[in-house]
């Protein structure tokens, strides 16, 4: 798969192209579904097949006051993706300027003029151009006028619910872990580099891994999770705080502390990955060190009995 960042490229798409659109925040289960027809009908079909989304959440760019978190990172949509038969993945850059294109310019000049295309894929709520003002049924209308073939995916149900980037981020936000895997298809993850925090967890017996995530991507709600981390490769089981860190005076800033079980080794400055399972129980302060310590005892407890159960 090439990875191909619009605004610094003028590739040249030789051959004609099958394009996915949409934002793809999360790549949920709806969105690999419509990814999967791409590429199937793409094979099929002689055709490249290419994922074209944005670098940032266009609503942050249109909608300064309203900002939207991410589900996803750039990074982690290439390493999802990497995973697929994808030919390409195509990042443009949406800024206030692109916002303004009419829907026609957009799929003349973009889709049609610099992708190559010659298929369209894309959800039943798809919008395009300016204020959104195009959608599937003008997207089939410019089919016919510039040659190219439309597929629109219906919506992938889980029960009554249409799967959404939405809809998971506010379970992520209420610390519904469980239905944000069934919706992801994946655990819900977060990754960033260990740094050096207060070291509370080293005095009191359960040294943490502090990371701090980037601004823009949705964290759980405050809590204790069960959670998987993944280090240098490997995956090790671990519960996560999620808070200020209350019972010694709190902090500013969000962070993601994470206890490794049975580890000892130094990963200061090393990248790691947090994978939420499930919540155990909000973020709490205690009255007592020795309270703290008690709890935590009681969260292993269920985390170990739920991770052997999950393994199982």
């Amino acid at each position: 798969m090439r990875v191909i960042y619009g605004a610094e490229s003028n590739y040249n798409f030789t051959r004609s192209t099958g394009v996915g659109l949409g934002n793809f925040d999360g790549l949920h289960v709806g969105h690999m579904a419509l990814i999967d027809k791409l590429i199937k009908e793409s094979e099929s079909n002689s055709l490249d097949s290419v994922v074209y989304t944005f670098s940032k959440h266009p609503e942050n760019i249109i909608r300064k006051e309203l900002f939207t978190p991410l589900i996803t990172s750039t990074r982690k949509k290439v390493e999802l993706l990497e995973k697929t038969r994808l030919d390409y993945l195509y990042f443009e850059k949406f800024d206030e300027t692109f916002s303004r294109m009419r829907p026609e310019d957009f799929v003349k000049d973009i889709l049609v003029e610099r992708l190559n295309m010659k298929l369209a894929v894309a959800g039943f709520n798809y919008r395009f151009g300016y204020r959104g003002m195009g959608d599937t049924e003008l997207l089939r209308k410019l089919g016919r006028k510039y040659g190219f073939r439309v597929i629109v995916i219906e919506p992938v149900m889980l029960g009554d619910e249409v799967v959404s980037s939405t809809k998971i981020r506010n379970y992520i936000l209420e610390g519904d872990m469980e239905r944000v895997f069934a919706f992801l298809g994946r655990h819900y993850s977060v990754a960033g580099k260990v740094e050096k925090g207060r070291r509370v967890g080293n005095t009191i017996g359960f040294p943490t891994a502090n990371i701090y995530p980037e601004d823009y991507l949705v964290l759980p709600c405050h809590g204790v999770y069960i959670t998987r981390t993944l280090v240098d490769g490997k995956m090790y089981h671990s519960i996560t705080n999620v808070g200020n860190n209350p019972t010694f005076g709190g902090v500013d800033r969000i962070s993601v502390e994470t206890y490794i079980f049975d580890f000892e080794k130094d990963i200061y400055g090393k990248e790691i990955e947090v994978f939420f399972i499930s919540k155990i129980r909000e973020e709490m302060r205690f009255g007592s060190v020795e309270e703290l310590i008690e709890q935590i005892h009681k969260d292993i407890e269920i985390a170990k009995k739920v991770l052997a159960e999950d393994l199982a």
